[in-house]
């Protein structure tokens, strides 16, 4: 019979093959993880001389029974409720109006700098992504609103794009991340520590994008012209305007920061805020409602139904042996920790170029994480650093879906333009990955201070 780390690469090849052929990311784990579950228990039963058709039928049991309960476990994990929660957040500032509000505070302090309206765009998604934990729904709230502006100052294409390309991936790392959520559920960390760990880095990339800005503008003055300056009056009536949103954010993370709420607790608690302000300025109208309820809805399902994928794929993986093989191969290399770190950060350089981030994060966890307890590494500080990376996914060419995104709100713009934005930023990335690596302690520092902790 075949040996079982053979099994395993062939189980992650057919996987790949699967993605390339344009399978969901979760349908591929489910059925490479079932099917490999089946095959690697009948080989391991003919190994100890049982009759092959036995060994089958003792195969597909396994397999069936493995599918059902890990299906029933990540269903009830009652952690995983944040997910809904936060989506509907989101989801209900989205319809608000409370993006637009944001937005519009940015601009009014920021937007008269040259590169203004740009860092307006990266501060206005910073701020929108701790609302929403995604992505994709901060690169497409801010790229509708903030595009349409820069374009009317005469912004260049590449600059305007790429802010909100780079903007939107913020939404991966500043809390509440939906790609905390599942690396925290996928290695068992706490997702409160996890959010904790990703304050610091989230305010510093921000930082960081803003100085690209910045550099880009010095060098070219005319890609970022000045906005219209807004009197003191303004910027202070449009900080009010801003207030609940920013209320909302200091409610759920200073609450999961001092202990007084779980991370559970925050996200009903933060949804029910929301649902206060939405209900106060009468924007749930019945369509409002119906969308709200569909993108919740969707979103949830999504990511749950990769969940499960994920609770069979890793199981399958562990049984092949092949992540033990991996740690001992690399442990084993002349190269040092410092050395393996890097070989994991440019291997998710790479895949970032052709898969989808949350498809990435969910393959490569059963793999790189008994690589990163061998060598004793932070799995939080890990985490922070696996986020960042796949940040970086988002905008890299050819499939940086964040770059797709922009180029449906600004279909007139070139591919091209928007990838030769995106590239200040991706090296603001490439930073914020060295800071951490030299100083952990600006991802362990909430965490370890976190009340109850």
């Amino acid at each position: 019979m075949i040996s079982m780390t053979l099994l395993g690469l062939l189980g992650l090849l057919v996987l790949f093959i699967l993605l390339a052929l344009r399978m969901p990311v979760a349908l591929s784990m489910l059925g490479v993880g079932f099917i490999g579950t089946v095959v690697a228990n009948a080989n391991q039963f003919i190994n100890v001389g049982m009759a092959s058709g036995e060994a089958w039928a003792r195969g597909w049991t396994i397999a069936y029974s493995n599918l059902s309960g890990e299906t029933f476990e990540a269903a009830s994990n009652l952690n995983l409720l944040v997910i809904p929660m936060f989506v509907l957040m989101g989801s209900l500032a989205g319809v608000s109006g409370m993006s637009k509000d944001l937005f519009a505070a940015a601009y009014s302090w920021m937007g008269h700098f040259r590169g203004g309206l740009a860092s307006a765009t990266i501060a206005a998604c910073a701020g929108f992504a701790a609302l929403s934990g995604s992505s994709l729904a901060s690169a497409v709230t801010m790229g509708r609103v903030a595009l349409p502006e820069m374009k009317r100052y005469k912004y260049s294409d590449s600059l305007a794009t790429g802010s909100v390309a780079a903007g939107g991936t913020l939404g991966f790392l500043i809390p509440p991340s939906g790609g905390m959520i599942i690396y925290a559920v996928l290695t068992e960390q706490s997702i409160g520590r996890l959010f904790m760990a990703g304050v610091f880095p989230g305010i510093i990339l921000t930082l960081l994008f803003i100085a690209a800005i910045y550099l880009v503008v010095a060098r070219k003055p005319e890609a970022g012209p000045c906005g219209k300056i807004s009197g003191w009056e303004e910027r202070w009536a449009s900080l009010g305007r801003a207030s609940p949103i920013l209320g909302v954010v200091l409610v759920t993370i200073g609450g999961m920061y001092t202990g007084f709420f779980t991370p559970v607790e925050a996200s009903a608690v933060g949804a029910f805020f929301t649902l206060i302000v939405a209900l106060w300025r009468r924007s749930l109208t019945p369509k409002a409602v119906r969308d709200v309820i569909i993108q919740t809805m969707n979103a949830t399902g999504t990511v749950f139904l990769i969940i499960i994928g994920a609770f069979v794929f890793i199981p399958f993986m562990s049984l092949t042996g092949l992540p033990a093989d991996l740690v001992t191969i690399l442990t084993s290399l002349p190269i040092g920790d410092l050395g393996v770190l890097m070989v994991i950060i440019l291997a998710y350089m790479f895949l970032g170029m052709f898969l989808e981030s949350m498809a990435m994060l969910v393959l490569t966890i059963p793999v790189v994480i008994p690589i990163a307890i061998g060598l004793d590494w932070d799995l939080i500080w890990f985490g922070i650093i696996v986020v960042i990376v796949l940040e970086m996914g988002m905008i890299s060419p050819p499939v940086g879906i964040n770059v797709f995104i922009v180029k449906s709100i600004a279909p007139e713009v070139p591919m091209s333009q928007i990838f030769r934005g995106i590239w200040p930023f991706w090296f603001a990335m490439a930073a914020m990955i060295g800071l951490l690596i030299l100083f952990p302690q600006i991802a362990l520092f909430l965490p370890q201070t976190i009340v109850g902790g």
